[in-house]
């Protein structure tokens, strides 16, 4: 069996009647001045927790840049952002309960060493022009290395992005390649509204200096400006045939920058997963089951697009923002994604929506304008009011007090 073939089964086997909610936030880690943590502190003291929680301790390179619970796993992202992901849930109060449990463990070890966790789409003094990410170090991972040497060449914003961004991100599953196609469609075409309300700026008319009637939407310009090979909407999506096969494609045709096979990185440039077999720097024959499956997860983690396909949807539209905020988020998207009344009623309001273009033509007038810029013949706050009434008529008693957490957090009534 090709790789293809065998991409096609990985994605092909998340297929479940489950309705998961898998939420990850991306935290900065910093001192009372707004300066970051540095690796070998952070990697200590996550060293150290590991042992504390009898965690498994995940190494990259030779450093300890994360553990694993049975609830969560915690890892160390290019410049010390400190995310964790938690465990797909049902259930919003069990989210909330293991978020507050991590926090009530590593609150008080980061204040007695003077930091703080803090969620914001930026690093503060990033966004507020005080420090130039340039000026921030990465941390050892040779990763990082071909990451950040790659993106000097194919965007502007590559060191924003790496040293100074933090998201919000929500995992959803699918029962089948046709509820794929509707959830991940229905959810591109919302995103520029998903966008603005989960926006978490700290000054709110700051721009990026080659933006200045941008003031929104700071850290979706950044990444939208990234590398085009790797971010924006998914590829070929919104056209007719879309599905496992296309969505295999993408993957093997997706340049790498870098390859992690058995435990080792080295720098592939441009090349794809499509090209390294060709070459036969991997041969298909040596690979087992568990090499294999670590190469299409490291293929598909080089794909930085908004919304990520693996065995489940990734949402990764949102800033970082508190968790009272995100479980806001994951509420909205629940009564969303796991209503087929809801999926089917966008999918018929959004019909004429058939490219990706238009979609970004929709981000970009809310980069300018805020709730108040139009999208799609409604104002950017007109369709976040719309996606509440949605969720909220399709949600349990339990989760409609955490959708008007969310709403609180728009601030338009």
């Amino acid at each position: 069996m090709s790789i293809k073939e065998n991409i096609k089964n990985y994605i092909r086997s998340g297929e479940t009647e489950a309705q998961g909610l898998g939420l990850e936030v991306e935290h900065f880690v910093v001192n009372d001045s707004g300066v970051q943590i540095g690796f070998d502190e952070v990697s200590s003291i996550l060293n150290n927790m590991a042992d504390i929680v009898e965690a498994e301790v995940i190494y990259m390179d030779g450093y300890p840049v994360g553990y694993v619970t049975k609830d969560y796993s915690i890892t160390l992202e290019p410049a010390c952002q400190f995310e964790i992901s938690i465990k797909p849930c049902s259930d919003l109060e069990e989210i909330k309960n293991i978020y507050e449990e991590f926090i009530a463990l590593w609150t008080p070890i980061l204040k007695a060493r003077g930091y703080h966790f803090e969620t914001k789409g930026n690093l503060p003094l990033v966004e507020l022009g005080i420090v130039d990410p340039e000026d921030i170090t990465l941390s050892p991972k040779k990763r990082y290395k071909y990451m950040d040497s790659y993106f000097r060449h194919s965007g502007k914003y590559g060191k924003y992005m790496m040293r100074a961004s933090a998201s919000t991100q929500v995992s959803v599953d699918f029962r089948s390649e046709e509820d794929l196609i509707r959830k991940l469609n229905v959810l591109q075409k919302i995103s520029p509204v998903l966008m603005i309300a989960m926006e978490n700026k700290t000054d709110p008319d700051s721009t990026l200096k080659d933006h200045p009637d941008k003031p929104h939407l700071f850290r979706i310009q950044e990444w939208d400006d990234l590398d085009s090979s790797r971010t924006g909407f998914y590829p070929h999506s919104l056209e007719s045939g879309f599905g496992y096969d296309s969505i295999a494609d993408t993957i093997l045709h997706t340049p790498l920058i870098l390859l992690t096979d058995d435990g080792v990185t080295t720098d592939v440039g441009s090349e794809t997963a499509e090209d390294l077999f060709a070459r036969g720097l991997i041969r298909e024959e040596t690979l087992d089951i568990t090499r294999e499956r670590n190469l299409i997860e490291h293929f598909i983690s080089m794909g930085f697009f908004h919304f990520r396909v693996k065995k489940y949807i990734e949402i990764r539209v949102a800033d970082s923002v508190p968790i009272d905020r995100s479980l806001g988020y994951v509420a909205l998207l629940k009564g969303i994604v796991y209503s087929d009344e809801n999926l089917i009623t966008l999918d018929k309001e959004l019909a004429d929506i058939d490219s990706a273009e238009e979609i970004q033509k929709a981000v970009e007038s809310v980069e300018k304008g805020g709730y108040n810029a139009v999208v799609y013949g409604r104002k950017a706050s007109e369709w976040a009011s719309h996606l509440y009434d949605l969720a909220k008529e399709a949600l349990p008693e339990t989760d409609k007090e955490y959708l008007e957490n969310v709403r609180t957090f728009w601030g338009i009534g």
